[in-house]
């Protein structure tokens, strides 16, 4: 059984950075893309980025472009969000999704439970 599981959230005031991290474990696989999404509080679920398994990055909302940098490492199977200059509205829990479909598919396979960041103003 394949999981994602997502660390490095937390709490952290405006300004401040954060590196999440996604780890495969079970029956891993060379995920053509890991993605990421984030979910406010009463929000529908918004597309951060995606990560192809040479290194192609495709950004979501504006809002993060510039912030934020996916990387991935395809020995380890992991993904990691790097995440700069921190705003209150980037609150939200953070989900990584993979698999091995191509980047623009909308449907992912793979889920993580989520790790939460808080950003305090």
């Amino acid at each position: 059984q394949v999981q994602l599981v997502e660390s490095g959230g937390g709490l952290v005031q405006a300004g401040g950075s954060l590196r999440l991290s996604c780890a495969s474990s079970g029956r891993t696989f060379n995920w053509n893309r890991m993605g990421w999404f984030r979910q406010a509080l009463g929000k529908e679920r918004e597309f951060v980025g995606v990560i192809s398994r040479s290194g192609v990055a495709i950004y979501g909302a504006d809002s993060v472009k510039g912030r934020f940098t996916i990387s991935r490492d395809n020995a380890k199977n992991m993904a990691f969000l790097q995440m700069n200059s921190l705003k209150p509205e980037d609150t939200a829990i953070y989900y990584c999704a993979a698999d091995a479909r191509s980047l623009g598919t909308a449907r992912y396979d793979y889920w993580g439970q989520g790790t939460q960041v808080t950003v305090s103003s």
